[in-house]
């Protein structure tokens, strides 16, 4: 199913935020990636501002150090870049405290050098509730900290820097049954096909944290140069969004569900030249969760992962387990993971780590890594898990069971100076992984046997 506007809006609320970005002026001047992949991969179209008109923050009344005038004056900025059909808001030098921010269309927010947006740890400015979602199921919860829904040549750039406060989203990193039995309401509701606008679930006691950036039904997209430091949740989203590029993005984040970028339901998505230093995997390619994945029905397609370097992570590049609309065509080329300040507390498990469960479905498909080298990693350069359901195994049951399609899994060149195992497939009994190549992968140490797979068909190292 190809992410059209029409597709979006009706795969999920249709509604209240369509106002803040729908405004369609004559088109923006744009930039062409074309980018090569073992796969067909169109070319991804990005906003070009070169030309646009700078919106500086602290003309609309922003002042260091007063979250209230900085907010309301960065909202005033991208009012007024919207509304002139194309601007720039830019944030200048200087530490500006701020809440949410919510973007428009054809409006890019750019952190000058030197600069640094740093966001309120109050989850009361996250308020009202918005559309968003939490680990593949919709819902309406606290805002993201920067935001964007249903908009079109939206960037942020600029080689300043985001930071969250942790202060109160750190408490909520642990789990305690308010949290899970908000947890479980939120899977029945989709289960049962509550519409999305009743699932409201910023409420005290839920405590889902909000994601640090999201991109939201959104096309023509680009992060460029800036530096995030910690997070509530997920990093970087873009969640069914079609063109999509980030590049030279340094991430240091090592909080619970701390991924660096997580492309949901998104196709045409470019990762490049990124440093990602992480409490959880770099990036992690998600296509939704059970039966609300199989209504929206929007794979995950086209991305590519290139000359990025991981200084922590648990994993370089993680399928799912979020997976239900199916992944497929994914290039991680010319990656690089070192072992960074905080290493013994971030192990790098695996580099290319397929993870589904029987609660899925979907199909994860035409996925390729190449030219990759690593320190000491815990696990495989591939691994292939199809049982990992984390704390859902013990808080409700399968409703439904779906097993993954997993097939054309292809790894090449890969220099590890010390591994658990090459390659560790544990497929289906049901439905076994088909169609799986490794090529020139090789360990200097192995603390395993070099292959331990089950349930694989038409498996191949050379």
């Amino acid at each position: 199913m190809a992410l059209t506007r029409r597709t979006l809006v009706q795969a999920g609320i249709g509604a209240p935020l369509l106002a803040a970005c729908a405004h369609r002026p004559t088109p923006h001047p744009a930039r062409h990636v074309r980018v090569e992949a073992p796969f067909d991969m169109p070319g991804i179209t990005v906003p070009d501002f070169a030309a646009s008109r700078h919106f500086p923050i602290t003309d609309f009344g922003a002042l260091p150090d007063n979250q209230a005038r900085t907010s309301a004056a960065i909202a005033r900025a991208i009012d007024a870049a919207h509304a002139a059909g194309s601007g720039v808001v830019v944030v200048p030098p200087g530490m500006w405290l701020t809440g949410k921010i919510h973007l428009k269309s054809n409006v890019n927010l750019h952190l000058a050098r030197g600069a640094t947006l740093l966001f309120s740890s109050t989850p009361a400015d996250y308020l009202p509730a918005v559309p968003t979602s939490w680990e593949g199921i919709e819902c309406y919860n606290y805002s993201p900290l920067v935001y964007a829904y249903d908009c079109e040549n939206v960037a942020i750039t600029g080689e300043g820097r985001l930071k969250a406060r942790l202060d109160v989203w750190q408490l909520w990193y642990a789990r305690p049954k308010p949290h899970l039995d908000a947890l479980i309401a939120l899977n029945a509701m989709a289960v049962k096909g509550v519409p999305v606008v009743e699932r409201q679930m910023a409420y005290a006691g839920a405590d889902l944290r909000p994601h640090f950036v999201q991109f939201n039904r959104c096309r023509n997209v680009l992060v460029e140069d800036i530096s995030i430091d910690d997070s509530p949740f997920w990093v970087l989203h873009p969640l069914m969004c079609r063109d999509v590029v980030i590049r030279r993005v340094k991430v240091r984040a090592h909080g619970h569900n701390n991924d660096g970028v997580d492309p949901e339901m998104s196709e045409n998505v470019l990762i490049e030249d990124c440093v990602f230093d992480q409490g959880d995997d770099a990036i992690a390619i998600k296509a939704g969760r059970d039966q609300d994945a199989w209504r929206i029905g929007v794979p995950c397609r086209n991305i590519v992962m290139r000359r990025c370097r991981i200084r922590n992570g648990h994993q370089l590049a993680a399928i799912g387990s979020e997976l239900s609309a199916g992944i497929e065509n994914v290039f991680i080329d010319d990656c690089h993971f070192e072992r960074g300040e905080v290493a013994a507390k971030t192990a790098l498990m695996n580099l290319l780590f397929v993870k589904t469960n029987e609660r899925r479905g979907g199909f994860v498909r035409n996925i390729f890594m190449s030219n990759i080298t690593a320190t000491r990693i815990a696990g495989a350069a591939l691994s292939v898990e199809t049982d990992v359901l984390y704390q859902w195994r013990h808080l409700v049951p399968t409703y439904e069971r779906r097993l993954t399609a997993i097939r054309n899994l292809n790894v090449r060149n890969v220099a590890v100076d010390e591994a658990r195992s090459l390659c560790a497939i544990s497929g289906a009994a049901g439905m076994p992984v088909r169609k799986v190549s490794l090529r020139n992968v090789r360990a200097g140490k192995l603390l395993g046997a070099p292959v331990t797979n089950s349930n694989v068909e038409g498996f191949s190292i050379a």
